[in-house]
């Protein structure tokens, strides 16, 4: 087989192959570029392999006029910069020790020997420069038909770094074909190692969750995480019932953080940034909540509004409302009459604060349907209370 693409053919690429076959060593893709490449799918990082050592690829890219950075250089892994566009190189490894979060690589000269140690079939795919693939465990079949599968034994490949457990569901996510289902053997294995996850870290573990709730269809992956009793390891109290309901009703192709608010549970365990956090409390509070869809939209923009509608939507497992739509739109669009000029001098600090909210809720309420008098009205009335 042959893969062909932009990404292969481009000047900087093609050098830095050169750099290393030109110095009589094997340069080969490798990964996630040779896997998407196989399947027509976009391709984002181009990784490569040798057997040229990290010291050997670090002199010949200086040779080169390349830029070279050590990034990873205990575990062979030079980072060599063409045109702007950087390059992983990695030599060929194998595995002298494994602790479930870390290894102990020795450099191999064996591509055999390369591809043993990673995770999943379809990723132990490599290719020449000119896009010849070299399969050394047979993985194209896998990859054809788009079932995931470990490489040899699952629970020894757990064994070597737990958060392959995460990754054999994101991967079942973006990879699998969902008309075969999920790979049994492999799920038997996460399952009976579930324990492997406490000792990864929320860094890794909100890394995960968030690529695979960013899959097209992540609910099924979800689903079975949850019927392995993994999911709420990493995510304590979610629920799963109401994410298929919600990619279906989806009104834009959804972001993670939606997805992760309909699902609900304690976040904290993922260690998301400040505003991820915000966004996905934020989101998930409002689903559960009471407020109108026209305050919804006021509060939180058209967008955001829809979105909260859709989750509202999944967790009774109902069609959404064109009339909550179009009322969340008109509540975006709306603009709150009443201003801090028109209570002063009556009002001021706290007391202003409190008659505007006031007012801003009737407004709300009513769906924007009440008189400018009767909402400062309202607000002199809540200050006077």
């Amino acid at each position: 087989m042959h893969i062909d693409g932009d990404w292969l053919n481009a000047a900087p690429t093609q050098a830095v192959f050169a750099m290393l076959t030109g110095a009589g060593h094997r340069a080969l893709a490798v990964g996630g570029c040779v896997r998407n490449a196989a399947l027509g799918a976009p391709v984002a990082d181009v990784d490569l392999a040798t057997d040229a050592r990290p010291e050997r690829v670090m002199a010949l890219a200086e040779a080169a006029g390349l830029k070279a950075v050590p990034t990873g250089i205990d575990h062979g892994t030079i980072t060599v910069v063409a045109d702007g566009i950087p390059h992983e190189v990695t030599t060929f490894r194998r595995d002298v020790a494994t602790d479930g979060r870390h290894a102990t690589v020795a450099f191999s000269d064996d591509v055999t020997e390369d591809a043993a140690r990673r995770d999943f079939t379809m990723n132990a795919l490599y290719a020449e420069a000119d896009g010849t693939v070299i399969d050394p465990l047979g993985g194209l079949p896998d990859l054809h038909a788009r079932r995931l599968r470990f490489i040899a034994d699952p629970a020894a490949r757990i064994a070597e770094d737990y958060l392959r457990i995460l990754r054999f569901f994101r991967f079942t996510a973006w990879y699998g074909d969902p008309d075969h289902g999920i790979d049994a053997e492999g799920l038997a294995a996460c399952a009976a190692a579930g324990d492997g996850l406490d000792r990864l870290s929320a860094e890794r573990i909100g890394h995960e969750m968030r690529r695979l709730l960013a899959a097209a269809d992540p609910a099924p992956s979800v689903a079975a995480m949850a019927q392995a009793g993994l999911l709420w390891r990493v995510l304590p109290g979610a629920e799963p019932a109401a994410l298929p309901v919600l990619v279906h009703l989806e009104p834009r192709p959804s972001e993670w953080t939606v997805r992760l608010a309909a699902l609900g549970g304690d976040t904290t365990c993922l260690r998301l940034s400040n505003a991820e956090a915000r966004t996905v409390v934020a989101l998930s509070e409002a689903a559960r909540g009471e407020a109108s869809a026209f305050a919804l939209g006021d509060a939180l923009g058209a967008v955001r509004a829809r979105d909260v509608l859709a989750i509202r939507a999944a967790l009774v497992a109902r069609p959404l409302d064109p009339v909550e739509m179009a009322a969340a739109e008109a509540g975006a669009d709306a603009t709150f009459p009443l201003s801090a000029a028109d209570l002063m001098p009556e009002l001021s600090g706290r007391a202003l604060g409190d008659g505007l909210a006031q007012a801003r809720a009737l407004w709300r309420a009513r769906a924007g349907e009440v008189s400018h008098a009767a909402l400062r009205d309202t607000a002199l009335r809540a200050a006077r209370d």
